[in-house]
């Protein structure tokens, strides 16, 4: 399933070495001068799940496959990227094309990395982005009304309804508020028009604090100041730092932990990076576990039983007959499938049953 969270920021404040620890692949180049990203860079991550190491640890599987999560680096925009400056128009339709947008914001003042604004200021780096997107939505709304302006004097129901909702939110969006603040988001003219317009600040956003290593401690005031404006927005702040993220690509796991514990932190950025983006994307996990493989299957929340099984293959939604289900704690706590089936904790769930994360799952079908 393959669903986009784009990365977005200033040029030079760490986007592309975020990406490259991301994907461990480090295939995006990074360099000290703006616009080192030109094309977005695209990369599959997988999703850190201890729970399937803990299932292969049981199963002893021939090999293990983790969800996976879209990752793209945007390059960097500026103020006047809705009007083109910068390559601006490019960038912004590559955010569109994302569910999600992490935005990265430099919180560390550093002499050595230049900084296109002059001064670090992360509360106005984070203004300057979100006011482009919001003149693209703008732009884009302006052209849509004109649009069904047209089509509404033709007597077109849906034009008429559409055009109610896109003119109260260009009213909602020109005082300066998000798409994703307007009050009728959840109406059928408003989800009709984002379905085709992906309005730029309707999208969810993690802000990422980019800090030096010192200030993966305590927090600077740098970062106390993105996470009050992130609070107020109702937003969240994970704070990473970039370099260290990228220099413990090659680590093992005993080395990295290690590295994770000077530092004096439990979990790495990027995971609580890759762990939340999931997350806003309205995603979760069910497992399949044989000796040939154990896996995450990566569906949407709320997904019923014989759609979760459509992803493993149509067939098996086609000809859906019952799903067997153990609980993942279950399954670990009686030592696998057999262990918990004689403990009477496996269950025949029909076509209405709504999959949990984590649930341990096998599907009977016939076609």
């Amino acid at each position: 399933m393959g669903l986009g969270i784009g990365l977005v920021g200033l040029p030079n404040v760490g986007k592309s070495t975020t990406f490259n620890a991301l994907t461990k692949a480090q295939n995006a180049e990074s360099a000290n001068y703006p616009f080192c990203t030109i094309e977005p860079n695209k990369a599959v991550v997988p999703v850190p799940d201890k729970r399937l190491d803990e299932l292969a640890r049981i199963v002893s599987p021939e090999k293990v496959q983790y969800s996976t999560l879209d990752f793209v680096d945007i390059a960097g925009l500026v103020a006047g990227a809705s009007k083109g400056e910068g390559l601006g128009n490019k960038f912004l339709g590559n955010i569109r094309e994302t569910e999600v947008i992490l935005h990265i914001v430099r919180c560390f003042a550093d002499d050595n990395i230049v900084h296109t604004e002059g001064s670090i200021d992360p509360i106005r780096d984070v203004e300057i982005i979100e006011q482009e997107l919001l003149f693209a939505d703008i732009d884009a709304l302006l052209k849509r009304i004109e649009m069904l302006k047209k089509k509404a004097k033709g007597n077109d129901k849906d034009a008429k309804e559409q055009l109610v909702v896109a003119e109260a939110l260009l009213n909602h969006i020109e005082d300066g508020s998000p798409v994703s603040t307007f009050e009728d988001k959840e109406s059928d003219g408003f989800l009709a028009m984002n379905k085709d317009l992906r309005l730029l600040t309707s999208k969810p956003i993690i802000y990422g604090a980019n800090v030096d290593e010192d200030g993966l401690g305590e927090d600077s005031e740098y970062v106390q100041n993105l996470k009050a404006y992130a609070e107020e927005r109702d937003s969240e702040v994970i704070k990473l730092c970039a370099k260290v993220e990228e220099d413990m690509v090659d680590f093992d796991d005993d080395e990295r932990d290690e590295m994770l514990t000077d530092l004096g932190v439990t979990e790495s950025g990027l995971e609580q990076i890759i762990h939340k983006g999931f997350d806003k994307l309205g995603l979760q996990s069910y497992f399949t576990a044989g000796v040939k493989e154990v896996r995450a299957w990566t569906i949407r929340k709320n997904t019923t039983a014989p759609k979760a099984a459509a992803v493993i293959h149509n067939d098996f939604e086609k000809g859906f007959i019952r799903a067997e289900v153990i609980s993942y704690d279950d399954f670990v706590e009686f030592g696998g499938e057999s262990g918990a089936k004689e403990a009477g904790k496996n269950r025949l769930e029909g076509k209405e049953y709504i999959v949990q994360d984590g649930d341990v799952m096998h599907f009977r079908f016939n076609v």
